[in-house]
Parts: structure tokens; C-alpha cells; sequence
């Protein structure tokens, strides 16, 4: 047995998940709302979260224990309750939940409330909302977004709207309640009723109108101070950290999301603190606030704490944190297979890895997967972007996103002890498999190899785009990067002095985040793509619609706009608030786009297009031509853009080589020295 394998041993039999159990619950005690919870930005109830968990971290040990002060638009929902009496005389009192807005009744007030539907612009066709609460069905999975519908009722003067899920998320039950970040204004409010409730209400309308009594409570503060909460294990060196977190911010009780992820994290400390490891890097212990909601009227208003720390609080963590594990509902499985997601750059060390871990098959029946790349859904992709690589365990496959995520059955009823003691041990192991390595072990290869991949050499051929360059630079990349992670490899297995390899591993770290500058890119729905795909996307949709165009096939063209960037919002929505979610995107300054910054680009505005075409709809004579020709300019620009993207990653591709290549050269010139 090696020294990794006595020290995770040790590890397993000192974890205690009751202990993180136990503190799971405690965090249910703070809460802005008294019937059914939530720790939001900023508030009351999350401040003593955070500073009940400063307690805890002296309590365990930890050094250096701190608050970290970020900034936040904070959040204060305290109550949302309405009162409706039926037709047959019968009361009736709904608890509601709510989004991140403003509104404030300062007690009971009398609103008639009317159903429209699906809460689109046709639906308020010879409708008067004024002052009136605005009662819709959504299913924000598959459709659209709570904030274009929110918009539409504040746009029509409605008072506030009010959502029910059809499907899509809160699928347990009836009585399910949702919150979901609001991506919109805060004068825009809206708040969240059970189906079962809004069905009673629904039963009673008269002409799809019905009168209540609505209390309600909700605050919006900009600019306001918030903190992370932070505790350390000191290293030998110093100046390189492992970094751990979770978020303690949280809708309804919150407890898979995400008060079993910060107890874990703690759970591992613990553990650690209790057989006496002593680390080689200094371990980071992070509870981060405002993970759900934090700043106002932002496509990116989830992850805030965790970007406002990397980029604000600590800016000197990039080329420092050689990783950050991230955990997010923990203590429940997704699926039969458990997955580890992460950058590119870790793939081949977590395969590696995991081949060393015994997986509980009562837990995981089909044992770990390595999932690449990232996604923008938790903090790992604010700190990746920041320069620090990041993995999450995997949470968003399994249908508990659909049924219990972001509802008040997020609750300890579906806690899996075997699921939460498996996570323990894991990335337990993970910290200490990673302490130990002198060299902080990216391999880049997989990022050219996936880069290579997404190149559609249909679109190269049809666009007249000579891939060829990318293709070699990205060939010569792989090999370059292939021979480090050799070298890195087989520095790992001997021993050296502390610091022997500081600035190497800032170097690589360098790269890592030129990396994420260049090659990290997102859709209208916040997928993580490379810098060329979303043109590539966009060019397939044109060339479809302008051959349905050919064809006088008018609907199948707008099946196919409907897939170019957020332009399915066009078909729905009045134009200004079509206008409004594009341009706060692309004209906002990055203290209001965070993460986002930057990485949506070549947009087309093709709300006229979409009006046309829908005019002309049944039509089989219509006239085309005009919509034909706009098309056709949006592709002269979309092959223009794309060409200029291959260019682009075709040197970003060759910077990123020679950057890799002067690392395997400081490589081999110590090595030279040493055996000299």
C-alpha cells in the first residue's frame, strides 16, 4: 500500500456523514420566508448562514478563517400569500413563491386576477390588464424563460404576473411550488402558485377573471455588500492551493441544493482535520453566497459570488488554484451512473483516477463517467473562465431536476446516505490525489481534439472556408500538448522539493486561462460552445430555410429561423421585449454580464423576418422574394463571420501551442541542469 492509498484509507473511515448531515439541517434554520424558506442574495437569512458557517469552520480547525466581502443585488422575499374565496363560498389561503423582483403590498390588497394562458402577445389581444394580476402556464425547460412573459405583463401594465408550472420543472406534484432566477428587471414582478392552486382558482373564473386578496413582500437592493465565507488547511506551499465550494444560498429549504454540497465540503475538512493529513497545498475551504441570484436585470444573474470571488476578492487565486471541486446536490443520485464533469484539460487525470476508486454499486450501479466540458448551470464555470480549472459532480441529467429541483421537496425526504458517503470518500480522494502531484497535471490535448471535432467540414465545403490551417495547428497542438502531459506524468512520480515547480505550474495555469479566453464560447441558451459553432449552427439553419424557400414550404423556413440565435423569442413576444433580453446582452457593461461577458457574438435580429414569413403563412402564392433576399444577406454576414472565426482559432490554436511548448522546454531544462 503507497502513501495515497494509506492516506484515503485513513480518509474513509474517518468520514462521518452524519456529521454533514446534521449540518445540512442546521442551515434550514435561517430563512427569509417562515413557511417555506429560502437564504437569498444579500439577505437577512443568508448573512447568518454564512455566519453560522464561519463558527463552523473555527469549530473544525480550519486557519484563517474570513469573510471575503463581495458585491450582490440583494434579495429579500419574506411572504407571498393570497386569499380566494370559490363560487361555492369556500376560503381558501395559497402560499406563493416568488423571483427575484420588486413588489410590496404592505398587507392585503384586492387585484383581479385573469388567466391568459400561455402569457404570449396573442394572448393579450383585446385583453386590459392594467393594475391586474396576470395568471400564465409555463414550462421553462422546454419553451421559454420566465423573464419574456414577465416582461410582456409589465410591458401591458399588469400589476405582477403570476407563473404555474405545466411541466418542465416542479413535476413531483401538484402542490409543487418553483423559483427559477428571474434574468430580468426587478420592476418586472412576478411570483410562483402550485397547479393545484391556480386549478381552484381557475375553477372559479368568470370570463377567465376572478377577484383575490394578495400580501406580498419581495425586495430588490443594488449594489449591496455580501460575503463568502472561507477557512484553510495550511500547505507547505503557499502560494499553491486546492480550492473546494459550495454555495450556501438556496430557494425553499434547499437542502440537496446546496446545503448537503457545503456540508460535504466541510464533512471532507473535517475528515482531513481528523487523521492529521498534513496537505503539500494549501486547501480552500469556500462557502459562496449568491449562487442562485445576484445581480439584477442580467441574462447572467446566477454564479455571482462565485465570479465576484475569483475576479474581485481574489484575483491573485488565478495562477495559484491548480483546481477547484465545486459540489452541487450531493447526496442524491442522478441516474445509475455517477458522473464527474470537468475541463477539458483534467479529462485524462480524472479517468485515470477514478480507475484507482471502488465504486459503491448500491449507490452507482454502473459506475463514474468523466463528462467534458463544464456547463455554465454552477460556480466551477465562474471559476473556470477565471483561470482556475473546476469540476463539479455531475447533477443535471437525472429526472430530479424535472421533479424536485427548485421546489420545497428539495427536502431531507430524498436524502441517499449511500450516494452522500460515496461523494465523501471520492472527492476526499480527489483532494489528496491532487495535493500530491508536484506538477499540476493538464493535459490540453483533449481540448484540441474536441475543438477538431466540432469543426463541420459540410459548412468548411459550402461556405468556401479553408479549414486546413486550424486543422494542422490544431494536429500540432494535440502532439505538443500530448508530450507534456507526458512529461508532467512522469514528473508526478518522484519526489520533489516544495516549490521546485512554481513556475511551471504558473505557466500552465497561464495557458489554462488563455484557453478559456479564446476557445470558450455560449449560445442564446447558455450552452458552452467553441467560437465557431454557434455561426455553424446558424449557417444550417439559413441554408435550411432558404431550400424550404425554394420550395414554397413557408413553415418549414420558419421552423428553421426558429433555430438562429434567440430568434424563437421573435415568434412569440412583442418586439420590445424581444429588443430588450438582445440588447441587454449585447450592450450592457460586463459589472452587469459577469461570466457572460463577451462570449456571445454575430448575433442576427430577425424579428421582421419571422413577422413576414408568419403573415404569409396558408399562403401558397405568396411572394417570398423579400424574405428570400434578407435571408440571403444574413448569410453573406454568417459565412463572413465564420471564416473570420476559423482564422481566429487558428491562431489562438498556434499561441496556445507555443505557450504549451515553453513549458515542456523549462521542462526539459531542468531536467538538463539536474543531470548535470
Amino acid at each position: 500500500m503507497n502513501k495515497l492509498e494509506e492516506w484515503e484509507q485513513a480518509l474513509k473511515q474517518a468520514v462521518d456523514t452524519g456529521y454533514s448531515y446534521g449540518l445540512a439541517r442546521r442551515m434550514e434554520e435561517y430563512k427569509t420566508n417562515p413557511v417555506l424558506g429560502y437564504r437569498t442574495a444579500g439577505s437577512g437569512a443568508e448573512r447568518e448562514t454564512g455566519e453560522m458557517l464561519y463558527r463552523e469552520m473555527e469549530a473544525l480547525g480550519l486557519s484563517n478563517v474570513c469573510r471575503d466581502k463581495i458585491q450582490v443585488d440583494s434579495w429579500e422575499f419574506e411572504r407571498a400569500v393570497m386569499r380566494f374565496t370559490d363560487r361555492n363560498g369556500r376560503d381558501y389561503r395559497f402560499q406563493l413563491g416568488a423571483y427575484q423582483t420588486q413588489f410590496c403590498t404592505e398587507g392585503f390588497q384586492e387585484f383581479t386576477i385573469i388567466y391568459l394562458e400561455k402569457g404570449t402577445a396573442r394572448s393579450y389581444e383585446g385583453v386590459d390588464v392594467k393594475g391586474k394580476l396576470v395568471l400564465i402556464d409555463i414550462n421553462q425547460r422546454e419553451e421559454w424563460w420566465i423573464n419574456f412573459p414577465v416582461y410582456q405583463a409589465y410591458l401591458k401594465g399588469a400589476a405582477a404576473l403570476i407563473a404555474v408550472q405545466e411541466q418542465g420543472y416542479g413535476e413531483i406534484h401538484d402542490t409543487a411550488l418553483n423559483a427559477q432566477d428571474i434574468a430580468g428587471p426587478r420592476e418586472a414582478a412576478a411570483f410562483s402558485i402550485s397547479r393545484a392552486d391556480a386549478d381552484i382558482i381557475k375553477g372559479s373564473m368568470e370570463d377567465r377573471e376572478a377577484k383575490v386578496l394578495f400580501d406580498a413582500r419581495s425586495t430588490v437592493k443594488l449594489d449591496q455588500e455580501d460575503y463568502n465565507i472561507l477557512g484553510c488547511i495550511p500547505g507547505t506551499e503557499p502560494d499553491e492551493k486546492i480550492l473546494l465550494t459550495a454555495h450556501y444560498d438556496s430557494y425553499f429549504s434547499g437542502f440537496q441544493d446546496d446545503n448537503a454540497a457545503v456540508a460535504m465540503m466541510l464533512g471532507i475538512a473535517r475528515s482531513l482535520k481528523q487523521i492529521g493529513y498534513k496537505p503539500r497545498k494549501t486547501l480552500v475551504f469556500c462557502a459562496m453566497a449568491a449562487e442562485e441570484w445576484g445581480v439584477s436585470n442580467s441574462k447572467y444573474d446566477w454564479s455571482t459570488g462565485a465570479y465576484e470571488q475569483v475576479f474581485t476578492a481574489r484575483p491573485q487565486w488565478q495562477g495559484q488554484v491548480t483546481a477547484n471541486l465545486n459540489f452541487e446536490l450531493p447526496a442524491h443520485a442522478h441516474g445509475a451512473k455517477d458522473g464527474v464533469r470537468c475541463t477539458y484539460e483534467y479529462g485524462d487525470f480524472m479517468e485515470n483516477f477514478l480507475q484507482g476508486i471502488e465504486v459503491d454499486r448500491s449507490a452507482y450501479p454502473e459506475g463514474v463517467e468523466v463528462l467534458c466540458p463544464i456547463q455554465t448551470w454552477s460556480d466551477d464555470f465562474s471559476m473556470a473562465i477565471g483561470g482556475i480549472p473546476s469540476m463539479v459532480n455531475d447533477f443535471s441529467a437525472g429526472e430530479f431536476m424535472e421533479t424536485h429541483y427548485y421546489s420545497q421537496y428539495d427536502n431531507e425526504n430524498f436524502y441517499q446516505e449511500p450516494v452522500y458517503r460515496f461523494h465523501h470518500e471520492l472527492y476526499g480522494s480527489l483532494v489528496l490525489a491532487l495535493d500530491m502531484t508536484a506538477v499540476v497535471p493538464l493535459d490540453f490535448k483533449r481540448l484540441f481534439w474536441a475543438v477538431r471535432d466540432s469543426v463541420d467540414q459540410t459548412i468548411c465545403t459550402r461556405t468556401g472556408t479553408d479549414a486546413g490551417p486550424l486543422l494542422e495547428a490544431l494536429k500540432q497542438g494535440a502532439g505538443v500538448a500530448g508530450e507534456l502531459y507526458r512529461k508532467i506524468m512522469e514528473l508526478n512520480e518522484q519526489e520533489w522539493p516544495v516549490g521546485a515547480w512554481r513556475e511551471l505550474n504558473k505557466r500552465l495555469l497561464d495557458a489554462f486561462r488563455r484557453e478559456q479566453d479564446c476557445f470558450v464560447r455560449l449560445s442564446w441558451h447558455d450552452d458552452v460552445l467553441f467560437p465557431q459553432q454557434s455561426v455553424e449552427n446558424n449557417l444550417k439553419s439559413v441554408y435550411r430555410a432558404l431550400e424550404c424557400l425554394d420550395h414554397g414550404n413557408v413553415r418549414g423556413a420558419l421552423e428553421a429561423v426558429y433555430d438562429i440565435d434567440n430568434n424563437r423569442y421573435a415568434f412569440l413576444f412583442d418586439e420590445e421585449v424581444f429588443r430588450y433580453f438582445t440588447e441587454y446582452v449585447l450592450d450592457q457593461p460586463p459589472d452587469r454580464l459577469k461570466w457572460g461577458t463577451g462570449r456571445i457574438v454575430h448575433h442576427e435580429n430577425l424579428f421582421e423576418l419571422v413577422r413576414g414569413l408568419k403573415e404569409k403563412l396558408g399562403d401558397p402564392e405568396a411572394d417570398v422574394e423579400r424574405e428570400r433576399a434578407v435571408l440571403g444577406q444574413v448569410l453573406d454576414n454568417q459565412v463572413l463571420c465564420y471564416k473570420d472565426d476559423i482564422k481566429y482559432m487558428t491562431l489562438s490554436a498556434g499561441r496556445l501551442t507555443q505557450m504549451l511548448g515553453s513549458c515542456a522546454e523549462m521542462i526539459r531544462d531542468i531536467n538538463k541542469r539536474k543531470r548535470i
